[in-house]
């Protein structure tokens, strides 16, 4: 597991401000104190795409894909990667305690989770287009519910598909937040063709305004 301090500055909102060292200091505490405590779990699955009625079907599943977004990801896919990965129960509680007895700790140790579970999910990709290039085929960019308009409705059926709560122990709530938090679910797709966008930019997505574009931050040493 990897920490990178400029995600981590990015997450709690710096943009190219120079971080004194008492913050850098506290913030290289955090890495390494949620890197001790991560227990990172993944599962994926494979599926065959049909197309009917202008509808995804992933064969061998329940998954009925129809928002746009996901089909135009999707749109020259043969296959499509079902993942989802977690970090452990374990961070979720320390961020809720830190959030309580030390604010400024618990926004840190919150940046942190959210660069790991990242970091997590780029080396489960890495190996989904590792073994895709073994059969000839190339990913496309991963994209999860929430994204755009892919229905963040999507998390039931994705954890129930892959079994996620017997094999990862992740689960979602009636409102689709997911338990732990600091999960993710995706879809990859699999294709002949090599994607023209073969990494999530911030340069691309539709929302300008957020606050965690890739504008960064500086840390002092």
């Amino acid at each position: 597991m990897e920490i990178d301090k400029k995600e981590v500055l990015r997450y709690m909102g710096y943009k190219n401000q120079i971080i004194d060292d008492n913050m850098t200091l506290l913030i290289d505490e955090c890495c390494l104190e949620m890197i001790d405590i991560c227990r990172e779990s993944s599962v994926y699955e494979i599926f065959d795409i049909e197309r009917k009625n202008d509808q995804l079907f992933l064969l061998g599943s329940t998954l009925i894909l129809k928002d746009s977004d996901i089909k135009n990801l999707l749109a020259h896919s043969k296959k499509c990667v079902v993942m989802a990965a977690t970090l452990g129960t374990t961070v979720d509680s320390r961020i809720s305690y830190y959030s309580r007895f030390n604010i400024t700790k618990g926004l840190i140790m919150d940046a942190c989770a959210t660069t790991a579970i990242e970091y997590l999910c780029d080396e489960l990709q890495n190996v989904v287009m590792q073994n895709a290039l073994k059969d000839g085929l190339h990913i496309t960019t991963r994209y999860s519910p929430g994204y755009g308009n892919f229905s963040i409705n999507n998390q039931l059926e994705i954890l129930n598909v892959l079994d996620a709560y017997k094999k990862i122990g992740l689960s979602v709530t009636e409102n689709s937040i997911m338990l732990p938090r600091k999960s993710v679910t995706a879809l990859i797709g699999l294709s002949k063709m090599v994607s023209p966008k073969p990494q999530v930019s911030c340069k691309s997505c539709k929302n300008v305004e957020c606050n965690f574009r890739k504008d960064g931050g500086q840390c002092a040493k």
